[in-house]
């Protein structure tokens, strides 16, 4: 029995399957979203909702069948655990007796499904399992990026708080509008502001009677300063943040291997002849490759 279900769960056939009802169920959902169809063809969505949820149903309960004797051992995987809690949410919303607050809360769950592809491509559990590696990394950078922000933030502030209030009144204010910048949402206007002074550049007369700026005009200090920190902000951390995750992609690639010739062995009715074959035939690929080298020195 345990067999059989392990070869229908790592079948081909049964992932494309699982696959295009994933995708079936986030059509489905969003189809829901139109409230006169859904109204309209009310009867069929329900019905093709119950059906996706069967076909979840099983999934789980044939991956747990093939865990054999050791059924706990669908709970290892993270993402297994992931589909147990959606598939777990979708049941229970009928069931039980839950509205106001809580009840949408029940039926995004449904909206979750869709990210069941994760769970079914692998690809795509590698760039996930890739960003919450790098977490702890990003936290650094976060920290370098949060004091870039301060110290510009701070210098703004003195440089030119009094010519452009509106940007750079208090630090607070100061960090935002340097967030705008280093986003390149229309920061160059930011920058002449403070290039050519308040009274002959972004300020109206309404602005100019209302936050009553002491124009100074500063071309070559601003030009310096907002550039810099564009380049520093955008390119450098940018290219520290794909340096951790790249470095993370590596990783996550690593342990998918694994993951795939642990599966692979588990199918093989001697796991243990296989992993000290493939051992074997390593070593022989080694000998042969250092065979090689050491002829090539003895030529030098």
């Amino acid at each position: 029995m345990s067999e059989a279900c392990l070869r229908i769960s790592n079948s081909k056939a049964f992932q494309r399957f699982i696959i295009l009802t994933i995708v079936l169920a986030g059509v489905v959902v969003g189809v829901q979203t139109y409230a006169k169809f859904a109204e309209r063809h009310k009867e069929i969505l329900e019905f093709m909702d119950g059906m996706i949820l069967v076909v979840f149903s099983l999934e789980v309960i044939i991956k747990v069948a093939a865990e054999g004797k050791k059924p706990l051992r669908y709970f290892s995987n993270p993402w297994n655990v992931f589909d147990f809690i959606i598939v777990a949410a979708c049941l229970l919303e009928p069931v039980l007796p839950i509205d106001g607050a809580f009840l949408p809360v029940l039926r995004l769950a449904r909206i979750l499904r869709v990210l069941r592809l994760v769970t079914t491509i692998p690809k795509l559990q590698v760039l996930v399992s890739c960003l919450l590696k790098s977490l702890p990394s990003m936290f650094y950078v976060s920290v370098l990026l949060g004091l870039l922000f301060y110290i510009y933030g701070t210098m703004a502030v003195f440089l030119y708080g009094e010519n452009d209030p509106i940007h750079f009144r208090n630090l607070q204010t100061s960090v935002l509008s340097l967030f705008r910048v280093v986003t390149l949402e229309d920061w160059t206007d930011v920058m002449y502001i403070n290039m050519y002074g308040s009274d002959n550049y972004g300020y109206s007369d309404q602005d100019l009677a209302r936050w009553e700026p002491i124009s100074q005009a500063s071309p070559l200090g601003a030009a310096v300063f907002f550039v810099s920190f564009v380049l520093i902000g955008t390119m450098i951390v940018l290219n520290l943040v794909i340096g951790v995750i790249m470095n993370s992609m590596d990783e996550s690639n690593a342990e998918m291997s694994i993951q795939r010739e642990i599966s692979r062995r588990r199918e093989s009715p001697d796991p243990v002849r296989d992993g000290v074959q493939d051992l074997h035939q390593r070593l022989e690929e080694l000998s042969s490759e250092m065979k090689v080298i050491k002829k090539m020195l003895e030529e030098k």
